[in-house]
């Protein structure tokens, strides 16, 4: 029964009413006898139904993330974390302004990497827009709060995309004199930023954060209702697809 209302609830909110909506507008066209258009909207209402999910969006999203596993050995000189999205006056224990969820996620396995290794650590990110928060500064205040000395802090603090995370953390790297950073970042956005890497000459020991689907998944009834978090994850995915493209053929 509690499964039967939470499908019932996600009918009535987005992106379930805009469902409902289409297929409503389907069938009306149909009766209409303009069975063109119906046939259109129909088959773009199946579409937006899949991608909106838990079923599809695990499947698209697990493709990517299932690509890289934790390292059982961490043979590297230095630990990257790129940036994932911060917040600006937002509170805090020592300040103002915090890390997003995926960031947040991120920051916590380097600060466990850091106790486990003592290598030292770039954060790299800067302030997005003009109402977001600096994310290597921000990072830096909290890696601090979880015992990363402010010695062993490196900061990158101009990059804007993960195309300049990649140019300005190498740049880093290289003055320092190290070749083999252990890179943390989201694992749906592992696959991209290794390339980022790799077009930059750096070999770098991918280790996954921020992980957004089970492994292994299995499926279930609930994971057929519609649900703004799955067509989120779809939109991720897609994403991520045609910035590799970019990426890969466009240098950007």
């Amino acid at each position: 029964m509690i499964y039967i209302l939470k499908f019932g609830a996600s009918l009535l909110m987005p992106p379930g009413i805009f469902i409902l909506i289409f297929l409503g507008m389907t069938i009306w066209l149909w009766r209409k006898n303009e069975k063109r258009a119906a046939s259109v909207v129909g088959a773009a209402t199946i579409v937006f139904y899949l991608l909106s999910t838990f079923w599809i969006s695990g499947i698209l999203i697990g493709s990517l993330e299932n690509k890289y596993s934790m390292p059982k050995e961490f043979n590297g000189d230095c630990i990257v974390m790129l940036g994932g999205g911060a917040l600006s006056g937002t509170p805090a224990l020592d300040g103002e302004g915090t890390l997003s969820g995926a960031a947040a996620s991120r920051m916590a396995l380097v600060a466990q990497l850091y106790k486990k290794t003592g290598f030292p650590v770039i954060v790299s990110g800067g302030q997005v827009y003009d109402d977001s928060g600096n994310e290597a500064h921000i990072a830096t205040r909290e890696l601090m709060l979880l015992g990363v000395p402010e010695d062993k802090i490196f900061i990158e603090d101009k990059s804007l995309n993960t195309r300049q995370n990649a140019i300005f953390t190498c740049e880093i790297i290289r003055k320092h004199g190290w070749n083999r950073p252990i890179l943390v970042t989201s694992a749906f956005h592992m696959d991209r930023s290794v390339l980022n890497f790799e077009k930059e000459g750096v070999e770098v020991i991918p280790a996954p954060a921020d992980f957004r689907t089970n492994r292994p998944q299995s499926f279930n009834m609930n994971k057929l209702r519609p649900s703004a978090d799955a067509l989120s994850d779809s939109v991720i995915y897609m994403q991520e697809k045609l910035r590799s493209v970019v990426t890969q053929y466009l240098g950007y």
